[in-house]
């Protein structure tokens, strides 16, 4: 995630984790949303700069946890699809 650090990574994971969470009606624990959050703005992130919608990709806390939230939204969509 660029421009916000090691801590600002960890502190939008959490928020974007829960905050899928949340929209998800999902009950996970602060460590299953930290990663979801995490893996979830790398994912968001990687596919906006693939496709050339960001060229360098999110960039700044508000955009890394609208990003982070929408990744996290899909692994646990992604999720429940194949534990069924």
């Amino acid at each position: 995630m660029a421009g916000v650090g090691i801590i600002g990574t960890i502190i939008i994971g959490l928020l974007a984790g829960w905050l899928a969470e949340r929209f998800t009606r999902s009950n996970h624990g602060l460590l299953t949303n930290l990663l979801l959050g995490v893996v979830g703005a790398l994912v968001f992130s990687w596919v906006v700069r693939h496709f050339g919608i960001v060229p360098n990709g999110p960039n700044g806390w508000l955009p890394n946890l609208v990003g982070g939230t929408i990744g996290a939204v899909a692994l646990i969509w992604l999720y429940r699809q194949f534990r069924r």
